[in-house]
């Protein structure tokens, strides 16, 4: 698994930069995760190292391959008119995977969604279509999870499952950069804060 490491990276958003000069390493167990005000360039950075934005300034090193990241952000892509059952196979087909629907079954039971498998995304919460979206994490494992606001729309037991989650993936050698306003509501293996200004 690659390390993470940006040196003396800045960003850009339209013609105001958001970040400067931001150097960091991030590894193996780690959980790093981002915090700031509204505009501090969370979501930019994150889209930086997802590779969806290109920095104004600075090098990204030793960066994790795209087969390796996972990127979860805002919205949750899923399709309205598909079940959660179908959004994730799909999914899955979009990135070349064949997945066994026994594992696909799997990340559905352990997002709680099993009774709303076959419903329509469209027909969901909020609540329920990001954890649809999560769920793609574990459908197909990855060694980088790049979450942008992840506990957006969750409600107090699913805050807990995405720590659970992001604990695990800590504890089995994995990492992930997260963006959130909350904290987070239990002792993460791993975790470490980045503050931006």
């Amino acid at each position: 698994m690659n390390a993470l490491e940006l040196e003396a990276l800045s960003v850009t958003r339209g013609d105001r930069e958001v970040l400067r000069g931001l150097s960091l390493r991030c590894e193996a167990g780690v959980i790093l995760h981002v915090v700031g005000a509204n505009g501090a360039g969370k979501t930019s950075l994150l889209e930086v190292i997802a590779g969806l934005r290109a920095a104004a300034a600075g090098r990204l090193r030793d960066m994790p391959q795209a087969h390796e990241r996972h990127w979860i952000g805002h919205r949750n892509a899923v399709h309205p008119a598909l079940s959660v059952m179908e959004n994730l196979s799909f999914w899955c087909r979009l990135q070349g995977m064949a997945v066994p629907s026994a594992a696909i079954d799997g990340a559905i039971d352990r997002v709680g969604l099993r009774r709303q498998r076959h419903r329509a995304c469209g027909r969901l919460s909020m609540g329920q279509r990001r954890r649809t979206a999560l769920a793609r994490l574990l459908a197909l494992p990855r060694s980088w999870w790049l979450l942008d606001e992840p506990l957006a729309g969750l409600d107090a037991a699913g805050i807990v499952l995405v720590a659970d989650l992001l604990d695990q993936h800590a504890r089995g050698g994995g990492a992930a950069v997260v963006s959130s306003h909350q904290p987070f509501p239990a002792a993460i293996t791993g975790l470490r804060v980045l503050e931006l200004r």
